[in-house]
């Protein structure tokens, strides 16, 4: 086999890649299926009248497919929209790439009423970043963002909740349905879950963030997540605790492990943080009394 690269779209979130295996036996011609990774540029229009204006707010590696959402469940999780009706159109724009023929612009238009602080929002991109930014100022930004919302009883039955049997065999049912994953191996999921451990709806990306920003939006247009919990394929870190938090989830559990910050911030917005989920045992971090026992 030439060393020349050949690939040939296999689904729209990957290739079939031609390679070369190797092994302690010697060498064989293969191929192997891999993820696409390409950016997104989110354009945002906004303003009123005369005042009205385009501008470039971000550009993400993502995994084409579910473009809408992801923008959607972006601009909910950094606070510039609050509801579906913020957006009055979404779409892509532009040519598409030479090389896989994928537009990757997306504009997205903002009813005329809604107001946009694109200087908080850099500062937010700021503090975000870990350039010199302590975990206290972190937390302190995103308790100010947090929308507020009514407050629920859980232990009398209202609110979010979950037996702790249901949510052990969680796991087994992201992986089933994990058909990109399945494929490449190379994805990270989100999904959404309800009470009875149902899951709702399953998102990839080859970005953890993305992947729970497409799950975000693709609830966003129902409403919040308020009555569901989200389930990470990987671990639990302090920006996908604030995505859940903004989004309104009361329960998160990640196959793999939290961070430091993410339990901190899980337990100052009071939410169910699930960790090292297995199908026979997980660790609870904090607000554990949403989960039921038997």
């Amino acid at each position: 086999m030439s060393d020349a690269i050949a690939t040939k779209t296999l689904a729209p979130g990957s290739l079939q890649r031609s390679i070369r295996r190797c092994a302690p036996g010697g060498t064989e011609c293969a191929s192997d299926a891999v993820s696409i990774e390409e950016p997104l540029e989110i354009r945002l229009v906004h303003g009123a009248g005369q005042k009205r204006a385009e501008q470039s707010i971000a550009i993400t590696m993502r995994t084409p497919g579910h473009d809408e959402e992801l923008a959607m469940g972006f601009l909910a999780g950094e606070g510039i929209i609050r509801s579906a009706q913020d957006v009055s159109r979404i779409g892509h724009c532009g040519p598409p790439s030479p090389d896989k023929g994928l537009v990757n612009v997306l504009r997205v238009e903002l009813d005329s009423q809604v107001q946009v602080d694109l200087e908080s929002l850099k500062r937010h991109f700021y503090t975000s970043s870990s350039c010199g930014v302590c975990g206290k100022a972190s937390l302190d930004a995103i308790a100010f963002q947090v929308p507020e919302r009514p407050e629920h009883n859980e232990r009398t039955g209202s609110g979010f909740a979950i037996h702790a049997g249901d949510l052990r065999k969680l796991p087994a049912q992201l992986l089933a349905r994990q058909d990109e994953f399945t494929r490449t191996g190379g994805l990270h999921a989100s999904a959404s879950f309800d009470g009875s451990g149902r899951i709702a709806r399953i998102r990839e990306d080859v970005g953890r963030h993305n992947a729970l920003d497409k799950l975000v939006g693709a609830h966003f247009r129902e409403g919040e997540l308020v009555g569901f919990g989200i389930l990470l394929s990987g671990r639990a870190s302090f920006e996908l605790i604030q995505k859940a938090a903004m989004a309104g989830a009361r329960l998160v559990a990640a196959i793999g492990a939290p961070s430091s910050l993410a339990v901190e911030l899980a337990e100052q917005q009071g939410i169910t943080l699930v960790g090292f989920l297995k199908r026979g045992s997980f660790n609870l971090y904090c607000h554990g009394h949403r989960v039921l026992e038997a």
